[in-house]
């Protein structure tokens, strides 16, 4: 029984100052969330009601596949997360207990359901197995933003594969995929599942499931059979075409042109002609791996000064100038973290900055060529920096004035192709990724097996996550109108908005409140406006909440005996509900309506 007059819906006319995010200003005012600090929400009765009705989809997905629902604590010691190499990265919550036990609250729960698997799983009858929660997540995030996009705590329904080998791996995910796919389908969101980085997680693998929407912090590329995170998507790049390479490299005179734009208007050359010098410092050593030296935490530090005075490692990464360097490519083909070098570093090791370039540089320094730029190179010559303040160099060959590795290290841009076919690039909302970990975790933390000849080996894992939160306002982003929120039938909060016009003991507010009985009995999610308040204000409250269904009860209503229905995406009148059929006619009408709503 949900009577507006007694539910607590505190609909605001205006967005908060600071929001940008749709679905940030039309949660706030559709009175579903409300903020008690930086990435810190409350999800009020009716933005709660919306955010079950997407873990209940999770759910029945989950145990579709055979797994199996436990809980795990947020607040965990810090030691298996020490064991792991993920103790260090800097978005994970530390604290001390009044012992001085050090504790973590916790990010993600890979470090736990291992422990847990490690010590219950003996033999390869144990397996395969699959265990999920639905918890509470803490996450130091340094520039929460977007309402409950970009939160400090939030809830994640997570789900672990644990199996004898790679090929049991296999399986597993391909079950986790088809759930995930079965779960985006069902809430109604437009979505692309795309190949993307491991980062902080490690393993063999991943894929992100991602919801366009302006809001979106990642972006996509895409093209006809080809879906990938920018992070880590490849493409073939829009060719450039290079000045003929004279026998060496030629000086030219550059004076005050320190940009790639600056010098390429200056020689009239496309900006695809020039390579473009990034140098960066490394902060960890090869050996430690991504997910053992978090940035800041190698060699350098944060600050990048070099262990024992000796000049930090530099390396020299270079792109197209009409290129950008992808720092999570880069992190890849490294296998190191880095951060950019500092002006002073520059000067010491390569020479001035927006005059430095690879011919001629200290043979310490480790020098990583595009491989779109390299491919290009063939038949040309690349105008770089000099070195020298004031000059730059024409006729640069790879291979010849200098020497390089190649990596693919640049972001793709639109226009780019894979197999020919043209990507555009889309921001998107991650809603959920899902990580091949083989055995990333379990060896660390002792997750073994006898198999059927009594050999010990490690057990293969897998990691799957998925947002509520974020489906939730991945939903407003995607569906919103002018008039506020339009919600897919499997996420709205209530299936019909019942606004009754007319003053308590007239006839249209008896005849509403008969159809509101009716409804509760046939089991429709009703929210029903009963308060004395003018039709304007009911109308927007309604069209701002953004239920499926509007049912209006007033005095034109019982003059035509129906029910005005009106279907909130799109604004479309639906035939009107005879307010004197029978209740069982009436609910098979709004049955079969109902189920003809995206």
């Amino acid at each position: 029984m949900t009577r507006l007059s007694e539910y607590l819906l505190p609909t605001e006319k205006e967005a908060p100052a600071d929001a940008e995010a749709i679905s940030h200003r039309l949660m706030v005012r559709a009175g579903l969330i409300r903020q008690m600090g930086a990435g810190m929400w409350t999800w009020l009765p009716a933005g709660w009601r919306s955010h079950q009705r997407a873990v209940a989809i999770i759910r029945e997905e989950m145990e579709a596949i055979g797994a199996q629902e436990m809980l795990m604590p947020v607040l965990q010691p810090a030691e298996p997360w020490r064991r792991s190499g993920r103790y260090a990265i800097e978005e994970l919550f530390k604290l001390t207990d009044r012992k001085g036990s050090e504790l973590v609250l916790a990010m993600t729960h890979e470090e736990a359901v291992t422990t847990h698997v490690a010590a219950a799983v003996r033999s390869y009858r144990d397996l395969p197995l699959i265990l999920y929660h639905v918890q509470v997540k803490e996450r130091d995030e340094p520039r929460p933003r977007a309402g409950v996009l970009r939160t400090r705590e939030f809830v994640m329904t997570d789900s672990y594969s644990f199996d004898r080998g790679a090929e049991g791996l296999e399986e597993r995910y391909r079950q986790h995929v088809g759930a995930y796919d079965r779960i985006m389908e069902r809430t109604g969101l437009r979505y692309y599942r795309v190949e993307a980085d491991v980062g902080m997680m490690g393993g063999l693998g991943a894929h992100e499931y991602m919801a366009p929407c302006a809001a979106g912090e990642n972006e996509v590329a895409l093209a006809r059979g080809y879906a990938a995170n920018v992070e880590i998507a490849s493409a073939e790049p829009v060719p450039v075409e290079l000045p003929p390479a004279p026998p060496g490299p030629q000086a030219l005179a550059t004076p005050g042109l320190t940009t790639v734009s600056e010098v390429a208007d200056s020689l009239q050359l496309p900006e695809g002609a020039l390579l473009k010098a990034y140098p960066v410092v490394a902060l960890a050593c090869p050996s430690e791996g991504r997910d053992g030296g978090h940035a800041g935490q190698g060699e350098g530090g944060e600050g990048g000064a070099a262990r024992g005075g000796e000049r930090a490692r530099i390396v020299l990464v270079l792109v197209r100038g009409d290129h950008r360097v992808n720092e999570i490519k880069l992190a890849n083909a490294l296998g190191f973290a880095t951060r950019p070098a500092h002006p002073e570093e520059i000067e010491a090791a390569i020479g001035p900055v927006g005059y430095i370039g690879p011919v001629g540089v200290d043979e310490r320094i480790e020098i990583v060529l595009d491989a779109a730029a390299a491919e290009q190179a063939a038949g040309g010559g690349y105008v770089t920096g000099a070195n020298r303040r004031d000059e730059h160099l024409g006729g640069v060959v790879p291979g010849r004035d200098f020497r390089y590795r190649t990596a693919d290290v640049r972001t793709v841009a639109a226009g780019d192709t894979v197999g020919g076919e043209p990507i555009t690039i889309e921001p998107a909302i991650e809603v959920g990724n899902i990580f091949k970990l083989g055995t990333r975790y379990s060896e660390p933390l002792g997750a073994s097996y006898l198999d059927e000849t009594g050999v010990q080996r490690p057990v293969w894992m897998g990691s799957y996550g998925i947002g509520p939160a974020r489906i939730v306002a991945a939903a407003v982003e995607q569906f919103a109108d002018e008039h506020g929120i339009s919600w897919p039938r499997a996420l709205a909060p209530f299936a019909v908005h019942l606004v009754a016009i007319g003053k308590l003991g007239t006839p249209e507010r008896e005849r509403a409140e008969e159809l509101y009985a009716t409804l509760v009995q046939g089991g429709i999610d009703v929210l029903y406006d009963d308060r004395d308040l003018g039709p304007g204000e009911k109308f927007a409250d309604a069209e701002l909440l953004g239920c499926p269904l509007r049912i209006t009860v007033g005095k034109r209503a019982l003059e035509s005996g129906e029910a005005e229905v009106q279907i909130r995406r799109g604004r479309e009148q639906a035939q009107g509900l005879a307010l004197a059929a029978p209740a069982q006619e009436q609910l098979r009408v709004l049955n079969e309506l109902w189920q003809s709503l995206p």
